[in-house]
């Protein structure tokens, strides 16, 4: 058996996948079936709707396949030879991509969009009886793929090639890796994180909730969610205070001729629709912060003794994404970041993005996030037209940002064609408490915008230079960030960031005076307290705010009433004994103000 990068295994079993159900389901019709992370899916048009019900027998023939070490051919096949057989077969979706193709049009409908190949042939890839249009690679024989480290996990609708207005497909995912034993570890992780789903435990915990008469990609964040976003903000405002950072504020709309400026109308396409007032001004909701920001730098004149200048906001802006591709708080269209903009001379670049950073690591350690890495994105080279600026400019940025990586010391991948259309990124990619990893900061450099609106500093020469910008966000997006902290830490956040951080509970009536004075003295601490004194057994109010998954309890009977004190119940850790309430207080202040 010859071995292959577990991305080929997967590219082929996806076509493996699509063979066994044509076997099931002769009248199939076929979309894409790209590799994704983990595993791959592939888009399927049947009267049959699938079910996991179904998945047993899909698996057994995909295992057969392989069993029967069938060879995969490839082969180049004219386009209109192509696209006249999978008009006979009544592929219809396989027919408008080759029409695509025919006509020159550039797909992007995956991250591996199908490319016209040599001499006006496509790349085709066949197994026994299924045929499709692919680039590759694949295995060369079925025998080489991993027979038992597969599994189908679930069916999903998915619009055709992601529009709306297009059918709606059933989308079978599955997920794959060399070995049993992967696999295994693989789905006991998905175990524990479907226990982790931010969905659902945002429900229990009375966190956020969605509103269909408020839309789609809306969450309304409850009164314990809020206090968990707001801390969020505050904590991303003290430090970026510190390090000097001003914070600035500004409207969630802008005239039209602001983003055709910063050449996002053109080139971006999740932007809300236009409004027109009464005085045929064209406004649009803002998507993105920086052309604001950019208006705020050039508002007043600026020397290089000014610089660097960090302009700092926690604000919401307003992306159109499509609706089957929005999920909980991870993916919304209303989205609030904890959003910087650096101007800076060209001589204080490295040190700047060696100072955020540092700053990036200082956040991901309060969190108890140790395990990250780092995408570096270029631009397509194939492909200059996407971008602003000259070769030069965008050799020199991606240079600086390499080299930035390197010095910083964590492990990092270069990713051509994922830069912005202004400038490179670094992605910082992070590793939560179960294995799973997500983007979160981003940093982009950025020699182009500066001159598309015209920045200036006067320098130490007296004339006038071109700032660059940064731009830089540490945890991207605050809904999406909470949303993965609440999976991270399965709903039992820190102390310092719980919604409630203290549930006082009494015996009973007989030690409410004493149950309410101790609330009040932890929220004249400033500590979030809750008083428990429903009409209900202590063992029942202890498991009440145990589900609720609260830090501290303070349980109060008739010695803690005189002896002024509480008896102490810590998550996890259980009775910490009985505590002087003074002292109490002052040991959960401590805890919170050191964010362990």
């Amino acid at each position: 058996m010859k071995k292959y990068p577990i991305e080929t295994a997967r590219h082929t079993l996806a076509h493996v996948m699509a063979y066994a159900v044509k076997q099931l389901y002769p009248d199939v019709k076929f979309g894409i079936g790209p590799v994704v992370d983990n595993g791959f899916y592939y888009d399927l048009d049947l009267d049959h709707p699938l079910n996991e019900e179904d998945f047993p027998k899909i698996e057994k023939l995909m295992q057969e396949i392989i069993a029967k070490k069938i060879d995969v051919e490839h082969r180049y096949i004219p386009v209109e030879e192509a696209l006249k057989e999978a008009e006979n077969e009544g592929q219809k979706y396989k027919a408008e991509l080759l029409e695509d193709i025919k006509s020159g049009k550039r797909m992007a409908i995956t991250d591996e969009d199908i490319e016209q190949q040599k001499d006006g042939k496509i790349s085709f890839y066949t197994i026994g009886e299924f045929t499709d249009l692919c680039k590759g690679p694949h295995v060369e024989n079925t025998g080489d793929l991993p027979k038992d480290g597969f599994k189908l996990t679930k069916v999903a609708g998915a619009y055709w090639r992601g529009d709306e207005k297009n059918p709606q497909m059933q989308r079978l995912y599955a997920v794959a890796f060399s070995s049993k034993k992967e696999l295994g570890d693989y789905l006991v992780m998905l175990a524990e994180a479907e226990k982790r789903d931010h969905k659902k435990l945002g429900k229990e915990l009375g966190l956020f909730a969605f509103s269909p008469l408020v839309g789609s990609g809306l969450p309304l964040f409850l009164s314990k969610g809020e206090m968990i976003f707001h801390e969020l903000g505050k904590y991303m405002r003290e430090e970026k205070e510190a390090l000097g950072y001003k914070f600035v504020h500004i409207p969630h709309i802008a005239k039209t001729d602001l983003y055709e400026k910063s050449g996002h109308f053109g080139k971006y396409d999740s932007m809300m629709p236009v409004m027109t007032d009464q005085d045929g001004n064209k406004f649009v909701m803002k998507a993105m912060n920086c052309p604001h920001h950019f208006e705020i730098y050039n508002s007043e004149p600026h020397s290089y003794r000014d610089l660097p200048y960090r302009i700092a906001e926690n604000t919401t802006v307003y992306r159109n994404e499509k609706s089957g591709e929005l999920s909980g708080l991870v993916r919304v269209k209303a989205l609030t970041q904890d959003d910087t903009h650096h101007f800076v001379r060209h001589d204080q670049i490295k040190s700047e993005i060696e100072m955020i950073l540092g700053l990036t690591d200082k956040v991901y350690q309060t969190f108890n996030l140790t395990d990250y890495s780092v995408q570096i994105s270029i631009r397509d080279p194939k492909h200059p037209e996407k971008y602003f600026g000259d070769d030069e400019v965008w050799k020199k940025s991606e240079e600086i940002l390499v080299e930035a990586v390197k010095k910083w010391g964590r492990p990092y991948v270069v990713e051509e064609g994922e830069a912005a259309f202004y400038g490179p990124k670094i992605d910082v990619m992070v590793k939560d408490s179960i294995g799973r990893k997500w983007q979160l900061t981003t940093v982009q450099l950025d020699f182009n915008q500066p001159e598309n609106f015209h920045m200036r500093y006067v320098g130490e020469d007296g004339q006038e230079h071109a700032p660059a910008v940064l731009h830089v966000a540490i945890l991207g997006a605050i809904e999406r960030f909470m949303g993965i902290l609440i999976e991270h830490y399965a709903g039992a956040f820190p102390l310092w960031l719980a919604p409630v951080q203290v549930a006082v509970i009494n015996i009973s009536e007989n030690q409410q005076a004493w149950s309410e004075a101790v609330v009040h003295k932890l929220k004249h601490a400033g500590i979030r307290a809750e008083l428990h004194n429903q009409n209900e057994t202590l063992g029942k109010k202890i498991r009440n705010a145990e589900v609720q998954k609260t830090p501290y309890l303070f349980v109060i009977g008739d010695k803690e009433v005189e002896a002024k004190s509480v008896a102490v119940r810590k998550r996890k850790d259980g009775d910490q004994g009985v505590i002087l309430i003074e002292t109490a207080v002052a040991q959960l202040k401590e805890e919170i103000d050191q964010k362990k």
